[in-house]
């Protein structure tokens, strides 16, 4: 009996949500940008599938509508970019350039740290998309050869490191450009980083959108173009 709540859809929906709500809280508490509330919500859902011997399988079948809602809550990133469509329309073109630089500089860095660490090919493809969300960057992952289950568990640990430097970097750069720090955070962390953002209003938050939309479609395109490139200078 037990065993058939702990593997209920209600009592694993709940438990994330619950989880992430305390995360919320902690973050809010703290005001410390270490407190991220996606990754206080992972410890603790990762601890009460150990504690209760839930496979992620189950987890994962269980909280299927939680996975769903992960589309229209992308999709809703459309109200604030349509907001602010006439600063993104005066700044268009160093936003589309920033956006270039970013996705090529994130693959490139992703995989030549990997081969300059030691890892072998296979790794170095799995790690290149991990800046993209979740969904892009599995069939990036496939399509180039990587293994598309560590490549989200890589998109995650960008996400959360992203969205815990982001202030750090932002003062430590002198960056006061709100837009500009929605555009990192789409570019490099995606889903995760924007969350991050959204306290600092609807302009950031806009550019964040964009950055996640643009820099997958950049580095879906470019990627196999690079590895091509990256072969030849083996």
């Amino acid at each position: 009996m037990a065993g058939a709540l702990r593997a209920s859809p209600l009592f694993l929906i709940l438990l994330t949500l619950g989880a992430y709500l305390l995360g919320v809280a902690v973050s809010r508490r703290t005001q410390s940008s270490l407190a991220n509330p996606t990754l206080i919500a992972i410890l603790i859902v990762g601890l009460a599938l150990r504690l209760t011997g839930l496979t992620y399988f189950q987890y994962f079948q269980s909280a299927q509508l939680l996975h769903f809602l992960l589309g229209p809550a992308t999709v809703a990133l459309a109200i604030p970019l349509v907001r602010s469509l006439e600063h993104l329309r005066r700044s268009l073109l160093p936003t589309l350039l920033a956006l270039l630089t970013g996705s090529v500089t994130g693959a490139l860095s992703a995989y030549g740290t990997v081969r300059l660490c030691g890892g072998d090919r296979l790794l170095a493809l799995t790690m290149l998309p991990k800046s993209l969300t979740t969904p892009i960057a599995l069939d990036v992952s496939q399509t180039i050869g990587g293994l598309p289950a560590l490549t989200a568990v890589f998109g995650i640990a960008a996400g959360v490191l992203m969205a815990v430097c982001l202030p750090f970097l932002m003062k430590a750069l002198r960056v006061t450009e709100p837009a500009a720090a929605g555009l990192a955070a789409g570019t490099a962390g995606s889903g995760i980083a924007t969350a991050r953002v959204v306290p600092m209003g609807v302009l950031p938050l806009a550019f964040a959108g964009v950055a996640i939309g643009v820099n997958g479609l950049i580095t879906a395109t470019l990627a196999p173009l690079l590895l091509r490139a990256l072969r030849h200078l083996h």
